[in-house]
């Protein structure tokens, strides 16, 4: 309707001042307005009695308005107004600061419902600046949206309303009957009316199903619309060959999920379309051993494979692991990254697309316009997160639709995964390899900092050697002046008989590396490092992970962290540290204490954080869901999946007049959408 692609200063009391400040939520258009739903809602239908209300808690009374006392002025520019209420059991004191008209509106011998926080003794109760509801208007539930610095509850809702007003009711409906009918689904306009100004709670729901279902059901088709178009004919088809000499070659067994992820890789390699296939597994699982596995099935069928990492220490740490395993049965593996010299980068250009190397490990450097390959068969890309499906194609686009494998470490709920990765087919490391110990997790306050230190020391007395990882201290300070900082602090106090290593994202690659080199050779006992440690740094040596101000990471970043230890024969620990006392934050500290299982840490983050912060700012190139919550409403989405597929097997391509509308909402669900 081209209503809802009005501008929003196009409704009244919105003109282009207010407009700008809108825009500050995102909202430019009618549309827009409209599907920017409530972040919660006030229940007026279930007040307390006055006598019962929770101390300094936001509660709901309702009470008669039986007196309005005299302004009084506090200073210049500055009146309180009082009144007192009562419910006829006891009576409370309404304060309001500053606002005449608003005190001058209420009227004594009227019931009003007043929502704030109640304060005072048994005797003499007190609420300040409540949100006040008049009992005759018939409402009893009041949304609460997002606002920035300028417009008011009462503002938003007002346009809200006048939105809903101008549009009549006329509102287009893009589901088709029978889906409306199966999944019973209340029809768009009274679901928009609804989930604004609800009735009731019960109305409210049945508009946020709606709501939901539809955002869910569009995100699973543009999916998988996205998978099919994927399944084009690869150009290489490869044959089933032994590679029994890849398994009988390693220093030790395989894990039966490591097996089975290589054998579901040589299926799909095997097949006319090119494999689309996502590795998932906890830290330490083993992911690059079944990437080496593919790899070599690739190179007895005559194919280059490339990997790509988002990091130049990633790169080598993937390229020492594959050197390792597929040089001794005649693989011929090179790094390819932005800090060779050029002399070096032309000669590894020409191998390349001689074919003098079977597997290509490298960074970004990858997919520069001088790389060509003579015969690519098979891309890896590691921690898939990080780069967008423009950088997946470009490489992809060396070969004749090659072969696509992706590893990520980050456990992902199996359900999420599937909507993430949505044209990926998935295998799960769920076992890790043998004679992995435990990691020993502890979570304290910064009391018993000293202690901790002087638990490490001991470590590092042994022999063995510890990470320090810390975020800024604060939100003034950056990442960089808070890692100088704290490193200096370490070597300048508790740590000032041992070697420290400091590292940042801002070092220079060529300085990273010879940081990382130290550590991993031992000629230095502690890395002091941000989070670029989280990703590729093996160090079988280390035994200790201590995290300054833990509670500023999420869970399964904390467990990416902490997966860097624990990799060698000792028994290896990581420690907690955080001064942030709140409940919330030893709750979540505790599940980590409590477990190593990163499935299961994951399905508490995603409770705790909700999809868009589990993945930070980028969200993969997913779209951003603006009700739906992949965690909650989990039903709802494999009940969603289950449309799309009936909806897909009768139009591939949503091309039929009923399927009109569900085509215009996944191509504006996808806008912009696939990058990173």
């Amino acid at each position: 309707m081209k209503e809802l692609e009005k501008p929003i200063t196009y409704l009244k009391g919105v003109g282009p001042k207010k407009g700008e400040l809108y825009n500050k939520l995102d909202i430019f258009t009618v549309q827009d307005l409209l599907y920017n739903f409530p972040r919660r809602y006030i229940d007026f239908s279930s007040p307390v009695p006055i006598a019962q209300a929770p101390d300094n808690e936001p509660c709901v009374i309702r009470a008669e308005l039986v007196k309005k006392l005299p302004e009084a002025f506090v200073r210049k520019g500055m009146s309180i107004f009082k009144a007192i209420l009562t419910d006829g059991e006891s009576d409370i004191t309404l304060i309001i600061y500053n606002n005449r008209y608003g005190f001058e509106m209420l009227r004594t011998g009227q019931e009003y419902c007043l929502y704030g926080k109640v304060t005072g003794n048994l005797i003499r109760k007190e609420i300040s600046s409540p949100l006040i509801l008049d009992l005759s208007s018939g409402e009893s539930v009041e949304p609460v949206y997002h606002l920035t610095d300028g417009l008011t509850q009462f503002q938003l809702r007002q346009a809200v309303r006048n939105a809903l007003t101008s549009l009549g009711g006329e509102i287009y409906e893009p589901l088709p009957k029978w889906i409306m009918s199966q999944y019973k689904l209340c029809a768009l306009p009274f679901a928009l009316e609804n989930i604004h100004f609800p009735k009731d709670m019960h109305t409210c729901e049945m508009a946020k199903s709606r709501l939901v279902f539809d955002e869910l059901l569009t995100l699973s088709l543009g999916m998988k619309m996205i998978r099919r178009r994927t399944r084009e004919q690869s150009g290489c088809v490869m044959e089933y060959k032994d590679i029994s000499d890849y398994y009988s070659s390693l220093p030790f067994e395989l894990t039966s999920a490591q097996k089975r992820a290589i054998s579901e890789a040589v299926a799909d390699m095997c097949k006319q379309s090119p494999m689309n296939r996502l590795v998932q597994g906890d830290v330490g699982s083993g992911k690059t051993a079944v990437a080496a596995g593919a790899a070599f099935f690739a190179y007895r069928n005559g194919f280059q494979t490339a990997l790509m990492a988002p990091t130049e220490i990633l790169a080598s740490q993937h390229f020492d692991t594959l050197d390792k395993f597929l040089t001794p049965i005649g693989v011929k593996c090179a790094l390819l990254t932005g800090s060779l010299t050029q002399k070096k980068k032309a000669l590894m250009h020409e191998e390349i697309a001689n074919g003098g190397y079977d597997v290509i490990v490298g960074t970004h450097a990858l997919v520069q316009k001088a790389v060509s390959f003579r015969r690519l068969g098979l891309v890896i890309t590691d921690e898939q997160h990080r780069f967008g499906v423009e950088q997946r194609a470009m490489l992809s686009g060396k070969g004749e639709n090659p072969h696509k494998l992706v590893m990520s470490a980050t456990p992902i709920p199996r359900t999420l995964a599937l909507m993430i990765y949505g044209d990926l087919d998935l295998s799960v490391l769920n076992e890790l390899p043998k004679g992995r110990k435990k990691v020993e997790t502890y979570a304290v306050t910064g009391k018993l900092r000293e202690r901790a230190f002087g638990f490490v020391k001991k470590q590092l007395d042994e022999g063995r050697q510890a990470y320090f990882v810390c975020p800024a201290i604060d939100e003034s300070e950056s990442e960089l002046t808070s890692v100088r900082r704290y490193s200096k602090e370490l070597g300048e106090g508790a740590f000032r008989d041992y070697k420290i290593g400091t590292l940042h994202g801002q070092l220079a690659p060529d300085k990273k590396e010879k940081v990382m080199r130290d550590f991993k050779e031992g000629r230095t006992q502690i890395l002091v490092s941000t989070t670029v440690v989280e990703v590729g740094v093996d160090v079988p040596n280390s035994t200790c992970m201590v995290i300054e101000n833990a509670d500023r990471f999420g869970l399964s970043q904390l467990h990416q962290l902490r997966g860097r230890v624990g990799r060698g024969e000792h028994q290896s620990y990581c420690i907690l540290i955080t001064d942030n006392n709140s409940e919330e934050s030893h709750r979540r500290l505790k599940i980590l204490a409590k477990t190593s299982d990163g499935f299961a840490i994951s399905e508490e983050d995603l409770k705790l954080r909700g999809p868009g912060d589990f993945f930070g700012s980028r969200q993969h190139g997913l779209p951003k869901m603006k009700i739906a919550d992949m965690s909650e409403d989990i039903e709802v989405l494999k009940q969603a999946q289950h449309c799309a597929n009936i909806v897909l097997e009768r139009d591939e391509e949503l091309s039929l007049p009923e399927n009109k509308g569900l085509k215009e909402m996944v191509e504006k669900l996808f806008e912009g959408a696939t990058g990173d």
